[in-house]
């Protein structure tokens, strides 16, 4: 007869195979969590960039109605990051950049058009000194449209920083110093129909990231389509994708490679195995449209974050408005693939207790043999 222990051995040890099992079969409880919000609050900011701070753990945001840059943590704690009253007066704060080897802080800024000023700067900031290191003018006199210049920054890894043109369909290029010239002003830029009637028709180049290879990729708004451009030179070329990137505002570059464009109705997961000379959307994920979101970024432990900033809201100059959002996104195909591969190894966890009941049973067969 089997001993007291080994039989309550092998009870234990069902009772928490049986609970892990039924535990991991209910994905509500277990797995699937909710994506994260954060909800923060900052009377009239309207802010229409986000990117992260990786050194400090916190969001950064701008603003279309301040000369200031704002910190927002996890638990949507605000503070003023960046404070300038000596912008001119109406000044937006739109896209950021964070060039983390020398804490420095980058923003494109459109200011009223001035006779004796250009409407578009790139500034930048010492993040521990919150002082301002220059201000660069970016001129652009063939722009036909002086509401829209300078719009989304990007940082290589030597502190040079790209800045879209979204009137001139152009990419500024300014240097450690704060020297700017013109990267690119490609024919491809303006090669394409432009579907008219719509919000953002007259609005060009936009969202633009830095690839550690060399070259950036920048998103075109009234055409939905993807530039893969020499960050040394300015060769263009167009990445060919399996789909436009309608009214593709933000993007961003998560560790693994994978693209994230952002619109105010979908964010586009987009991968290449070409190094962008073309791609595939491989899925999308619907946003809140009225809310309209206008940046993407990639936070702690690779996760997708859009911000919320009611910028069309913003731009009209009649409301207030006190809360805003950045909420977490996620690719529901990538998020099925990670269910089946828990179901996978929930097969295989049966298959091995299955495997471990029959030799405990033939243990115990024999050990009844011996004593009988």
């Amino acid at each position: 007869m089997p001993s007291s222990r080994t039989t309550m051995s092998s009870i234990t040890a069902s009772l928490v195979f049986v609970t892990i099992f039924t535990t991991l079969l209910c994905p509500s409880s277990s797995f699937a969590s909710k994506p994260h919000v954060i909800n923060f609050r900052s009377p009239n900011l309207y802010p229409e960039s986000l990117t992260w701070d990786s050194s400090a753990q916190h969001f950064v945001v701008g603003s279309l109605r301040h000369r200031t840059v704002l910190s927002v943590s996890d638990a949507a704690v605000v503070d003023t990051l960046i404070s300038d009253p000596l912008l001119p007066p109406n000044s937006s704060l739109l896209g950021l950049a964070l060039d983390q080897p020398r804490r420095r802080l980058l923003a494109a800024v459109h200011s009223p058009p001035s006779p004796y000023s250009s409407s578009s700067a790139l500034a930048a900031y010492d993040l521990p000194s919150r002082r301002r290191l220059f201000l660069t003018p970016l001129h652009e006199p063939s722009a036909t449209d002086s509401s829209a210049g300078a719009n989304d920054v990007a940082v290589d890894f030597s502190g040079n920083a790209y800045v879209t043109n979204s009137a001139g369909n152009l990419i500024w290029k300014v240097n450690l110093d704060g020297e700017a010239t013109i990267l690119s002003r490609s024919p491809l830029f303006t090669a394409n129909p432009v579907e008219g009637g719509t919000p953002y028709s007259s609005c060009g180049l936009n969202g633009i990231a830095y690839i550690s290879k060399g070259y950036l990729l920048v998103v075109q708004s009234n055409t939905g389509k993807l530039f893969k451009v020499n960050a040394d030179d300015g060769a263009t070329r167009t990445v060919l994708l399996n789909k436009d990137l309608r009214a593709g505002d933000g993007i961003a570059v998560r560790r693994d490679g994978v693209v994230v464009v952002v619109s105010s109705r979908a964010a586009y997961f987009i991968k290449s195995e070409s190094s962008w000379s073309d791609g595939a959307v491989y899925d999308e994920t619907a946003l809140d449209e009225k809310r309209f979101a206008t940046s993407v970024t990639v936070g702690a432990e690779d996760r997708v974050y859009v911000l919320y900033g009611h910028v069309m809201e913003g731009m009209m100059g009649t409301s207030e408005r006190e809360e805003f959002s950045i909420v977490e996104i996620e690719s529901g195909k990538e998020s099925e693939g990670e269910a089946v591969w828990v179901y996978v190894l929930l097969g295989l966890g049966l298959a091995y207790f299955l495997f471990w009941r029959f030799q405990m049973r033939q243990l115990v067969s024999n050990m009844n043999k011996k004593t009988a």
